[in-house]
Parts: structure tokens; sequence; C-alpha cells
């Protein structure tokens, strides 16, 4: 790998670590040149998939696209970015599981919400408001009662207080 400090070509793995999916390796670097210190991920590659937007426009898979948008979403929320690595990598294999060559964008909107959803609500909520469009406070109001009705139905939540 080359070092993104000074270039150059020589390095030594400190530590290797594999994601719990087991489809990722995070590996910790450091240059030999100028002792820098970095991370690699090394991952499957696999076929490519093509977006077919709601225009009827196709496009590459971006992980990076993806992962910016969990980010943005969970932006100034207690996610870490190890969490959200994560959410990206299943979204990524299901999308794969589920798809040949081509897989539809709201097919993949559906899945990032699906995560955020079991992420942080909060952000569940403010990537719910963008692509969905919301235009008013009423939008957002529906879908936060909502959400808190879908709270109060899931029979797996822990009971954090005696009645």
């Amino acid at each position: 790998m080359r070092c993104v400090q000074c270039g150059s070509l020589k390095d030594k793995v400190l530590d290797s670590r594999s994601s719990k999916d087991g489809t990722t390796i995070r590996r910790r670097r450091e240059c030999l040149k100028c002792a820098y210190r970095y991370t690699t991920y090394e991952q499957i590659e696999r076929t490519e998939l093509r977006v077919v937007k709601r225009d009827g426009t196709r496009e590459s898979l971006n992980r990076e696209k993806l992962t910016g948008g969990l980010i943005k979403a969970c932006e100034k929320r207690p996610v870490s970015m190890e969490r959200l690595d994560r959410a990206v990598e299943e979204i990524l294999t299901e999308l794969h599981k589920d798809h040949l060559s081509e897989v539809p964008s709201a097919s993949i909107g559906a899945k990032v919400m699906d995560k955020l959803h079991q992420i942080d609500p909060v952000a569940y909520v403010r990537y719910v408001s963008v692509y969905r469009q919301f235009e008013n406070v009423n939008e957002f109001i529906q879908e936060i009662q909502s959400l808190s009705r879908k709270a109060a139905r899931d029979t797996f939540q822990r009971r954090l207080f005696k009645e």
C-alpha cells in the first residue's frame, strides 16, 4: 500500500482484524519511511451492481455515497463509525443476495431506512424526511407518531421501568 503521507510503498501491518460477518479485513499499517499510521480495508470483490434511479437512469452502486448518506443522517448523534460501516456492509450484502446486476434505488432506500430505524430513531427521521421529500411539519409529525406506535408495539423491546 502507498503511504498517504509520504507516498512510500514500504509499510508493515501492525494489526489485522476480520469483520463480524467475515467479509472485510481491517488492517492497521505503519509506513517504514515516515512512521505514519493508517488503516486499510480489504474486502471481497463482488460483481458490480447498477442502481436504477427513479427517472430510469442507471449508475454504479457507490459504497461511499451510501456511507455518506448514513453519516449525514447520524450527524451529531451517538452512533459510532464502526456501526455505520457494519450497516453499510449489511446493506450491500443484502443487495447482492437479492439482485443479480441491477437494483432499484427504492430498494436501497428501504434497506437504509430499515437499518437506521434499528440504529437511531432521530437519524431515521432525518433520512426519511429527505428520502420521502417532506414538505411540511405535519409530515414530520405523522412519521414521528408512527415511529412511536411501532416502538410501543415492539414485543422485543426491554422494559426499563417497573409499572
